[in-house]
């Protein structure tokens, strides 16, 4: 392939004023999810969960394969296994050492799995490469309202235990003394957690979940130390990612998730470097978030 082939793949604006109104639909699913990344990955970095949103996102890969072969749907399929695996980890995973060794297990388990549903799938071979890489190309507006109400129920339910679990996850040890319930606290973002991720396969597919789930929020906590700020800037990094690389998608011919996963690393580069330069000023870029 010659540059030319390369950028027309990648870059093709052509006709794009025309596209864009006919995906008004997909651009406001990608906002709901920055959204939704955006406040969970804010919880995922304090909780020191990065590793566990990999292994969630192997099994809810397998849920949406298992989904495929038997021609239910694909999403249906896909919080299923994200769910179960979240409640498996938040039940079994109560120690980080044990949290690892259990998330450890799940990942190849899942990914095997998935692998094999798909080998038995015989039906379009872009069905299975949406499963790895983001296929939220088309969305109609009743798509768009299941997706809007599934965010809706982990956005309040982030809301009605936002400040017990930000204690808990700052400290769960005095949050227990205190008489917080941390492990249902723990048990209830696992959920929460595990619904997000499902969520957001559908734009990065289940290889590169991170890039919404924990890039944005890594991102803000380079450059602010303000635990508000945090959650804000999480969240903007988020919809900028989605919702940017979903426009930039329309003008190439390849899967959404490479735009989606360069924008947040730009932006999460930008953030390190100008971390960076507040920390030589003597300036703290890491927040403590238990004051919010």
């Amino acid at each position: 392939m010659n540059w030319a082939d390369f950028s027309d793949a990648v870059f093709n604006f052509t006709n794009y004023g025309e596209l864009l109104p006919l995906f008004r639909d997909t651009l406001l699913a990608g906002a709901i999810l920055g959204l939704v990344g955006g406040l969970v990955g804010t919880f995922v970095m304090m909780r020191d969960l990065a590793f566990a949103v990999h292994g969630i996102a192997e099994l809810s890969f397998a849920g949406a394969a298992f989904a495929l072969l038997i021609g239910v749907d694909v999403i249906f399929g896909s919080l299923v296994g994200s769910i179960a695996a979240a409640l498996l980890l938040g039940v079994m995973g109560v120690r980080a050492r044990e949290k690892n060794s259990v998330i450890g297990v799940i990942m190849p388990f899942g990914l095997g799995l998935g692998i094999l549903f798909l080998s038995l799938y015989d039906g379009r071979s872009a069905n299975k490469f949406g499963l790895l890489t983001g296929q939220i190309v088309s969305v109609d507006s009743t798509q768009l309202s299941v997706l809007a109400g599934t965010a809706l129920v982990v956005v309040a339910g982030l809301a009605l235990i936002w400040r017990p679990l930000t204690f808990a996850s700052a400290d769960p040890d005095i949050a227990a003394a205190r008489g917080v319930p941390v492990r249902t606290l723990s048990l209830a973002f696992m959920f929460l957690l595990g619904i997000a991720v499902a969520l957001s396969i559908q734009v990065v597919g289940s290889l590169l979940v991170l890039a919404l789930l924990i890039t944005p929020a890594a991102a803000a906590l380079q450059v602010t130390a303000a635990p508000r700020m945090v959650v804000l800037l999480s969240v903007a990094f988020a919809m900028i990612s989605t919702v940017g690389g979903i426009m930039l998608a329309l003008g190439g011919s390849i899967p959404i998730s490479p735009y989606v996963t360069t924008l947040s690393f730009v932006i999460y580069l930008v953030c390190r470097v100008a971390g960076s330069w507040r920390r030589r000023r003597g300036w703290s870029a890491r927040p403590s978030l238990a004051a919010s």
